[in-house]
């Protein structure tokens, strides 16, 4: 088995929360493909994309905590209250994850199941 490629550069505690949160979604779906995207000169590695059936999510890097936006958040049942940000929002919700934060990795594979349910349903 060929060993995976880092999620990022960024060292810390973020690339730890990152490379964990990348880990429980291949879990949840083996068949989520992932890809880097929107690569610039502030963010030389890009934005790390997961998707099946289309987008489910993406992985950002802030100064003080990583973003994990759904794109179909806001047609997801969230029963475990994962969502904490963009709750707003008409499509994406998302959830940050700050140094400490621990989250749920049943809820969150369960979360993950549901986007790609949501995915191949559109």
């Amino acid at each position: 088995m060929a060993t995976k490629p880092k999620v990022s550069k960024i060292g810390g505690w973020r690339e730890e929360a990152l490379g964990r949160m990348r880990e429980l979604i291949l879990e949840a779906d083996p068949e989520i493909s992932e890809e880097r995207k929107w690569k610039k000169p502030s963010n030389p590695s890009g934005v790390p994309v997961w998707s099946r059936h289309g987008i489910i999510c993406t992985g950002e890097v802030y100064k003080d905590y990583i973003k994990l936006s759904f794109m179909k958040g806001a047609h997801i049942e969230d029963p475990s209250g994962l969502f904490n940000a963009g709750l707003g929002g008409g499509m994406r919700r998302a959830i940050d994850i700050r140094e400490g934060d621990k989250i749920d990795a049943r809820a969150f594979k369960a979360l993950v199941k549901a986007a790609v349910a949501e995915n191949a349903d559109s």
